[in-house]
């Protein structure tokens, strides 16, 4: 009987699904790449929330509206603080590859503190009850919870991931 010793797998060459690696349009920077990042999130932000509002409370959409506005300036103003703030908590990590964990991180660390503000908002606009305006803002939260992992996914295949500008060189991503 001759026995053989089995198959080692090589290292994987290509890198995990959702890291990217070249945009597919090109590569945006800086603040241009924030303020595109803003307006096209919050275009479509607008949008939806509004739709959802109005569905979930019963109100016209007009009334629903300016609680999507509302809620897209809040949000506006969050993202901005918060993506400078993760983008600098990243470049201080040793692989600023955007894994399926970090988008996690990246999802439910922006959304979860709107979660909280949007509750007192929604009972007093709407004049509903607390329940009624957490429930409102549960669905709201799942939705944007998954949108806004695949956003930011969508907008980094297009135009690449945030470089990292710290000052200090790196090695490259394998």
């Amino acid at each position: 009987m001759i026995m053989s010793t089995p198959p080692t797998s090589a290292p994987p060459t290509s890198p995990p699904p959702l890291v990217v690696r070249t945009p597919w349009v090109y590569s945006l920077q800086g603040w241009p790449r924030r303020v595109l990042f803003v307006l096209s999130f919050e275009a479509m932000a607008i949008t939806c929330s509004s739709l959802g509002l109005s569905l979930l409370s019963e109100q016209s959409i007009s009334h629903a509206s300016v609680m999507g506005l509302t809620c897209s300036a809040i949000a506006v103003a969050w993202n901005w603080v918060f993506n400078v703030g993760f983008e600098a908590w990243e470049a201080r990590q040793r692989s600023t590859a955007r894994t399926v964990w970090r988008r996690v991180a990246h999802a439910v660390g922006f959304e979860v503190p709107l979660l909280v503000g949007f509750v007192l908002l929604f009972a007093w606009w709407f004049e509903i009850g607390y329940a009624q305006a957490f429930v409102m803002d549960l669905a709201l939260f799942a939705f944007f919870l998954v949108f806004t992992f695949l956003y930011t996914w969508g907008f980094d295949l297009l135009f690449g991931q945030p470089q990292v500008h710290d000052g200090a060189p790196r090695a490259p991503q394998r």
